[in-house]
């Protein structure tokens, strides 16, 4: 069974920097896109970054220079660094993965809380 799992998550004071790291276990495939979401309390899961297996990027307009997305394709992992980071960031942030094959097969992680506050 395929699962996502993040790390790096926790407080952080405003302009502050995070980076969040994403490690695919029971895979034995390559995803094809890999990226994150998050979700902010009382608002909907919104795109953050996702990046292709051959580089192409995606990206939420808030995004705007301060977090830049990675990936070893070797290790299955994605990576999210933030900088400039802004109470408004607050929220948790989810894991993405997606596979081409009969069908799109969609993974999620469970999630890590990053919280912007002085």
């Amino acid at each position: 069974q395929v699962q996502l799992v993040e790390s790096g998550g926790g407080l952080v004071q405003p302009g502050g920097s995070l980076r969040l790291s994403c490690a695919a276990s029971g895979s034995i495939f390559r995803f094809d896109d890999m990226g994150w979401y998050r979700q902010a309390p009382g608002k909907q899961r919104e795109l953050v970054l996702t990046i292709t297996s051959g580089g192409r990027t995606n990206y939420g307009d808030f995004v705007k220079g301060r977090f830049t997305i990675s990936r070893d394709n070797a290790k299955n992992m994605v990576y999210l660094q933030m900088n400039s980071l802004k109470p408004e960031d607050t929220a948790v942030y989810y894991c993405w993965a997606i596979r081409y094959g009969n069908g799109e097969f969609v993974y999620w992680g469970r999630g890590t809380q990053v919280t912007v506050s002085s």
